[in-house]
């Protein structure tokens, strides 16, 4: 038995070596890309991927051999892309904050798979992947233990990780140019000082990393049966676990990490289901946890490991000199412009609902309807980002929460639907506060990673268990919501559901707005500043971040709630996935975290944006007849993931938001116009003008000196 146990783990062992190489090469790709640049590239996944697809695209489409394609996608596109991002983007950004680097790598995680295919006109095929760097790689095996064979593929990439962890770490520690890639992440400006050149040495790390993602993404592509950009993005997920071992600075302990990492599932693999055969209550355990063993183990590691809160975050020393944020328009607006503003917004809002109430079909009714429940959805980032300070990345999970309550309260107990969403937003709500309760002692890159592997343990694991998901009712019917009905009025009617979208939307803007003018609104602001000075006048950061995360996810889920009851039916792989969490992120913050015309905009372009722009509505109504519409239209879906994408680089330079900042460069002589014309006292109010007061004066003494 023994003896057996024995073989059985060597085995297990030595089948997750190969897997465990292919997350250190990426985990080394991580490591290096932060510790050269300062940035936790979200889309190396994305630079893996465009260098797979190149290569699928060189041997299977153009059939090139195999070295000239090798060239191509790895030696050529992929450091090209690195020296472009770097160029273009991140120089930019040497000074920003940590979350404002990763706000940008989100956004081009999303877009850059989009413009790669759009450029080269690559589709996906299914079934069809390319073959390895090696001759006959998936067919050739070698079994030097006798117990189990590794192919050529596998063990080519064993050994490029070992030889990629041995280069970097000779690069780092005996070369020049090693050191001054450190000192460069550390100050730009002092390097400069030393007679560095900072920008060639940063565009010779962005080049080095990106050259390891293009070759994991060649080394990695034959593993998986259709080459798809989410597939590499969950690969980088997994081997986040690997990079957080080695604390994103460390690439020997990335590398353990990474084997680890594979030795640990392949063991778990091997013996779990021969445990459930003894001990029955570990069946659920055996097809529901397996797929998450990755998430776990990274969320294990941030939060009970105690360096990973002591690592302090890279910044700059001299970047006290860059000047404050600049403060919301709202609170710097002139009342009379603030006035004028609203009427504008009134006028317009009852001009679209009048046309959308008597105009629009079903089509254009379920877009408007779907674009003001996501506008409720996007105010629970309002608050957790734009007030708090803090990424979350499984937003969407708050929100299929509220959905996945209301199909379960509304299917097996037959509650109603309106009180069943109240439900599901308060149980999201406490959720939420536990979240947050393990990740207090993080900030910055590390709560986002920890956030991120919860929602990913959401979607392996949560959402298979019947009394989340639904389980086999699921499975044969779907996850079905009905439409509610108070009293004489029935929501299954289109139009009765849009005015209580509004309705809801309306009162939760309201309770955000009076947030952020609160008690709970200042204290955010206060940590969001500075938590050392915050706690200095005695607040408590930990119970701000539980409020916060517990107000964030109740409107998440009262938004999830109602997306579910509109589309009666959870549809959670569309509406709730982690990816569509990251796109969601990405678009309030690119055009204002921080208000709620923000969060409303960005519902309305998540929304209406394809129908109105790329299918050439828009244009059509310009042109008063669709038939003047050139012929390009309609344009791809694929080109709202490449703008909305590449407008999270403007949100490093523009942290209030593309919109905020748009409205301060238009409204800013009127509102100086206005400030000289009618000033305002410090209370809000507006006082009488200088010279009106002077003139008045005259007019009173004659008025009092004719009195009788």
């Amino acid at each position: 038995m023994l003896a057996s146990a024995g073989e059985d783990f060597f085995r297990a062992v030595l089948q997750g070596t190969p897997p465990g190489t292919v997350f250190a090469l990426v985990a080394l790709g991580f490591v290096l890309t932060y510790k050269t640049s300062g940035v936790f590239n979200l889309a190396f996944g994305a630079q893996a991927y465009i260098s797979a697809a190149m290569y699928f695209q060189a041997v299977n489409e153009w059939n090139w051999p195999t070295l000239p394609a090798l060239i191509l996608s790895v030696f050529l596109v992929a450091p090209a892309i690195g020296l472009v991002l770097e160029r273009f983007i991140f120089r930019n950004l040497r000074t920003a904050s940590a979350v404002s680097k990763l706000v940008v790598a989100i956004g081009l995680s999303v877009a850059l798979p989009a413009i790669f295919e759009i450029a080269i006109g690559y589709e996906p095929v299914a079934g069809s992947t390319p073959v390895g760097v090696v001759p006959d790689g998936a067919d050739v095996y070698y079994d030097p233990f006798g117990v189990y064979p590794f192919s050529r593929d596998e063990l080519a990439q064993m050994v490029i990780a070992l030889s990629g962890a041995a280069f970097l770490a000779a690069l780092f520690r005996f070369t020049s140019i090693g050191l001054a890639m450190r000192a460069v992440v550390e100050s730009p400006r002092m390097t400069e000082l030393a007679g560095i050149h900072a920008d060639r040495v940063s565009a010779f790390a962005w080049a080095l990393s990106s050259t390891f993602a293009g070759m994991a993404g060649v080394l990695i592509a034959p593993r998986f049966n259709t080459l798809v950009a989410p597939d590499f993005f969950n690969l980088v997920v997994v081997a986040m676990a690997a990079a957080a071992v080695g604390r994103l600075v460390s690439l020997p302990w990335a590398l353990v990490g990474g084997l680890a990492l594979g030795w640990f599932i392949a063991v778990f693999n091997t013996f779990l289901p021969d445990w459930a055969e003894t001990f029955t209550w570990l069946e659920p355990f055996t097809d529901n946890l397996t797929p998450a063993i990755p998430f776990v183990v990274l969320f294990g590691i941030i939060v009970f490991w105690p360096a990973i809160g002591a690592t302090a975050e890279t910044t700059d020393p001299l970047s006290g000199v860059d000047p404050p944020p600049p403060t919301p328009l709202t609170t710097a607006r002139h009342p009379y412009l603030t006035l004028a503003i609203r009427a504008f917004g009134v006028s317009f809002f009852l001009v679209v609902g009048w046309v959308v109430f008597t105009q629009a079909d079903i089509r254009w009714m379920f877009l408007v309807t779907q674009a003001v429940i996501l506008s409720t959805i996007y105010l629970s980032i309002t608050v957790i980002t734009g007030f708090a300070g803090q990424i979350s990345l499984c937003q969407g999970s708050f929100a299929a929460i509220g959905g996945f309550t209301v199909f379960q309260l509304a299917d097996r107990w037959d509650t109603s639907v309106l009180v069943a969403a109240l439900v599901g937003a308060l149980v999201a709500a406490l959720v939420g506060a536990l979240v947050s309760i393990p990740v207090l002692r993080l900030g910055g890159v590390w709560l986002a990673i920890t956030t991120l592997a919860f929602a990913f343990f959401f979607d392996s694991v949560v959402v298979k268990f019947s009394w989340v998901g639904g389980g086999e009712t699921s499975l044969l019917r779907g996850t079905r919501v009905p439409r509610p009905t108070l009293g004489p009025i029935d929501f299954a009617d289109d139009k009765n559901f849009l005015v209580l979208a509004i309705v809801v939307f309306v009162v939760v803007a309201f309770f955000v707005i009076q947030l952020r003018e609160g008690t709970i609104g200042r204290t955010l602001r206060a940590l969001r500043g500075s938590e050392v000075a915050a706690e200095s006048i005695g607040i408590s950061p930990a119970r701000a971040r539980i409020i916060a995360f517990a107000v964030s996810a109740f409107i998440a889920g009262i938004g999830g709630a109602m997306l579910s009851i509109q589309q009666e039916n959870v549809n959670y792989a569309n509406n709730f996935a982690p990816a569509t969490a990251l796109f969601w992120l990405v678009l309030v913050v690119s055009l204002s975290a921080r208000t709620v015309e923000g969060a409303g905009q960005a519902g309305a372009a998540f929304s209406l944006f394809p129908a109105v722009i790329l299918e050439g509505t828009f244009l059509a109504w310009i042109l008063r007849s669709e038939d003047r519409v050139p012929g390009f239209f309609p344009l791809s879906p694929k080109w709202r993931f490449v703008l909305f994408g590449l407008t999270a680089v403007q949100f490093a330079r523009h942290p209030e938001g593309m919109v905020e900042f748009g409205k301060r460069r238009s409204t800013a002589k009127m509102n100086a116009r206005l400030h000289e014309r009618y000033p305002v006292d410090t209370d809000g109010r507006v006082r009488r003008h200088p010279e009106a007061e002077t003139t008045a004066e005259p007019a009173e003494q004659a008025a009092q000196e004719t009195r009788p």
